[in-house]
C-alpha cells in the first residue's frame, strides 16, 4: 500500500518506495544534481500509528562512499506534507559526516540520490535539528564572531598621530581587517561549512 510519496520538482510524483526495514523506506531520485527541491507527502490511503511521524533523510549519491543520510524534518498526521529546499545540501555532504549516515542500513554504494522515510516517534524527531537548520546556525555562529573580533580589534585603533613609536611592536593596518572580515562573510555566506576544510 502506498501510503507516502515524493515529489522531485519538474518531476511527476513517486509512490514506488523500497521498504528496507520494518519501518525504513527508500525512494531512488535519479538524475539528482539538477533538483532544488523535494515534497514529501502521506497520501492519505492510511494514517500513521499515533504518536509516530515519518522521519525525511536525504542522501546525495557519491560513486565512492556509501548513502550519508542527512535529516531534513518530519511529516505526521497533523502535518501530512513537507518542501524541503536540498540545493545545499550537496555542499554540506562534501564537507561534513553525519551520525546517521547507517540508518537505513548499510547500503551498496549509490550514484542515485536517496530519500529515506523512518516511522519513528513523533517526540523523538522533534529533537533532532535538520541539516539546513545546522547550516543556518553555523552561518549565525560565524558572522557573530567575526562582528566580535572585527569590534575588539578595531577598539585598539589609533591614528598614524597617535601612534607611539616601538621598535618591537608590530602593526597592522585596520583596512588589511576590514578586507579579511569582508572575504571571510562572503565565503562564508557561500559555503556556512568552508571552514571545516
Amino acid at each position: 500500500m502506498n501510503i507516502m510519496g515524493v515529489i522531485v520538482s519538474g518531476r511527476l510524483p513517486q509512490t514506488d518506495f523500497q521498504q528496507v526495514g520494518q519501518s525504513q523506506f527508500l525512494f531512488n531520485i535519479p538524475d539528482a544534481d539538477n533538483i532544488n527541491h523535494i515534497v514529501v507527502f502521506l497520501t492519505g490511503t492510511s494514517p500513521l500509528p499515533d504518536g509516530m511521524a515519518a522521519g525525511v533523510y536525504f542522501s546525495w549519491p557519491d560513486p565512492s562512499a556509501p548513502p550519508n543520510w542527512q535529516f531534513l524534518g518530519h511529516i505526521s498526521n497533523l502535518k501530512p506534507s513537507a518542501i524541503y529546499k536540498i540545493s545545499q545540501l550537496k555542499k554540506l555532504n562534501e564537507m561534513e559526516s553525519n551520525p546517521t549516515s547507517t540508518i537505513f542500513g548499510t547500503q551498496p554504494i549509490s550514484h542515485i540520490a536517496q530519500i529515506g522515510i523512518s516511522v519513528e516517534p513523533e517526540a523523538a524527531l522533534m529533537q533532532q535539528t535538520p541539516s539546513q537548520t545546522s547550516a543556518t546556525s553555523y552561518l549565525a555562529f560565524g558572522q557573530k564572531m567575526l562582528e566580535n573580533f572585527f569590534n575588539f580589534a578595531s577598539s585598539f585603533a589609533v591614528t598614524q598621530a597617535q601612534m607611539v613609536p616601538n621598535p618591537s611592536e608590530t602593526f597592522v593596518p585596520l583596512s588589511t581587517l576590514q578586507t579579511w572580515y569582508t572575504n571571510f562573510q562572503r565565503r562564508l555566506q557561500q559555503n556556512p561549512n568552508f571552514w571545516k576544510s
